[in-house]
């Protein structure tokens, strides 16, 4: 009887989660560490006095059949609501649909804008910029110069906190939708063309109804029931290597440190961090690759305002310059299990380093800040809001500037020699900007990989260029492209 192979989990997001699951779902032996008090990573869902935030706001839609179906295997479907989509851009004092519909775009920008848009847009096609190896030249070889500073700049530089030409273009071709602006503007503009192969969004996700915390939570039973174990407060300290692999992690407990003999370790954790905690250490060119990974962190604001001031939207993205918050959730429109009655809570999403200014204020000092900010967008009255509170949420983004894909590639490479049966998983344990959906199907196929012998590419998930939850018209699915899943060779 052959015994299946110890695996060591680090981290409790959907990734790390999604590992564990399939594994004791094989009867696979595994433990969980998690270094936070909390699981589900940045899909958690924060709870403060009955109020429940969704931090980033997450949608759950997905082509990928393995992963619907294990959410609805993870929790019983009637724990889902069936939640309308619906964002906007708030930009010069007015609201701009997303997608943008002809009629709204040209009464916001206006007749003459909307033509000098087209105009510009048409110059970048005849002569576009020589360089597109950054988010400004790309984005600006599609839409043009006007629209990229109307709906573009501003607010990717608030989300990175660096000008747009220090951005790699990877982060655009991954996650910007080709075209849907100047679809809008041109069809208001010119007649009426054959519209059948035009693409939308989707109109609905399904949803938790308590957020997007209450899978991972329910996850993490599953995986106790059958036998893992999921251990919070609990950091990987030290990864130990033997004769050209891993044979053990050492943990931190409030005991002492435990040292965990291990066949193979699936690693969520930043992989920046993954190559810090390695004894023996990196070679220097490793560490140095490890050191040069850089993160965007996040924190929301929530605050609670009558209902008079909900909106429909899921979230509206914030262009405007003269504030500093990025992104403004309304909770009440996720679900209304997250908010309490005749209220609704406004989550103003705010993009920063670590250690920095707006890191370190007081949350008394960001209450006030992001009440100041709402009012100032004219999204609430003064003297409206309630209450506050603040979620802070370390290395919520992996950032794209120009080196990373190559440090990445140095990483991979020396894990594939040095370390083979460590295997990053996930959004951080990739420094990869994966979805949910995407990460999990990293778990997924890495668990075939240790169980099966397969040789499944785990790096080529989520490479496509088109992200958005595209359909088309008579298309009933949810539109998106599925992740790409090639499999090398496989044998047992």
């Amino acid at each position: 009887m052959t015994t299946s192979p110890h695996t060591v989990v680090i981290g409790a997001g959907p990734a790390g989660l999604t590992a564990a699951y399939e594994l004791t779902r094989r009867s696979a032996p595994v433990q969980v560490f998690e270094a936070d008090d909390i699981v589900g990573g940045i899909s958690r869902t924060v709870e403060r006095d009955g109020w429940r935030f969704d931090i980033g706001g997450h949608r759950f839609f997905t082509k990928v059949p393995q992963v619907e179906a294990l959410w609805h295997e993870i929790l019983p479907d009637e724990e889902f609501l069936l939640r309308p989509r619906m964002s906007r851009i708030h930009y010069r004092g007015r609201l701009f649909d997303y997608p943008l519909k002809a009629s709204n775009a040209l009464r916001n920008l206006g007749l003459v804008e909307a033509v000098r848009c087209v105009a510009s847009y048409l110059a970048a096609r005849i002569s576009p910029p020589k360089d597109q190896s950054h988010l400004a030249g790309w984005v600006t070889a599609r839409f043009g110069a006007r629209l990229y500073s109307h709906f573009f700049k501003t607010y990717n530089e608030k989300l990175w906190g660096v000008p747009a030409t220090e951005l790699s273009s990877d982060w655009a071709a991954q996650r910007i939708k080709n075209l849907s602006l100047l679809n809008a503007v041109l069809n208001s503009l010119m007649p009426r063309r054959n519209q059948k192969d035009i693409t939308s969004l989707i109109e609905e996700f399904q949803y938790p109804k308590f957020g997007p915390g209450m899978m991972w939570e329910r996850c993490a039973e599953h995986v106790e029931k059958r036998g893992g174990t999921v251990t919070l407060d609990t950091p990987v300290r030290t990864i130990h290597r033997a004769d050209g692999r891993v044979v053990a992690v050492t943990v931190a407990e409030p005991t002492g440190d435990r040292r965990i003999a291990t066949d193979h370790v699936i690693s969520s954790m930043p992989i920046s961090e993954l190559v810090r905690a390695m004894e023996p250490p990196a070679p220097p060119e490793v560490l140095a690759a490890a050191e040069a990974l850089r993160y965007r962190d996040f924190l929301t604001v929530a605050l609670v305002v009558p209902q008079e001031f909900s909106f429909p939207d899921n979230w509206i993205y914030i262009h405007a310059p003269e504030v500093k918050v990025g992104r403004i959730q309304n909770f009440g429109s996720w679900s209304p299990y997250l908010v309490k009655d005749g209220r609704t809570c406004l989550g103003l999403e705010y993009f920063l380093t670590l250690g920095d200014e707006l890191w370190n204020s007081d949350d008394d000092d960001l209450i006030r800040l992001g009440t100041t900010e709402l009012e100032k967008l004219g999204l609430v009255r003064p003297g409206s809001v309630e209450s506050g509170y603040v979620v802070r949420m370390p290395k919520a983004y992996p950032f794209y500037d120009f080196a990373y894909a190559e440090n990445v590639d140095t990483i991979r490479r020396w894990l594939a020699q040095d370390a083979p049966n460590v295997h990053p998983v996930g959004r951080n344990g990739m420094h990869r900007y994966n979805n949910a959906d995407h990460s999990m199907m990293t778990a997924m196929l890495t668990v075939e990989n240790i169980l099966d012998g397969t040789d499944h590419d785990v790096w080529e998930i989520n490479v496509e260029e088109e992200y958005h939850e595209e359909k088309r018209p008579g298309d009933h699915g949810t539109g998106r492209a599925a992740p790409v899943l090639p499999i090398k060779s496989a044998g047992k």
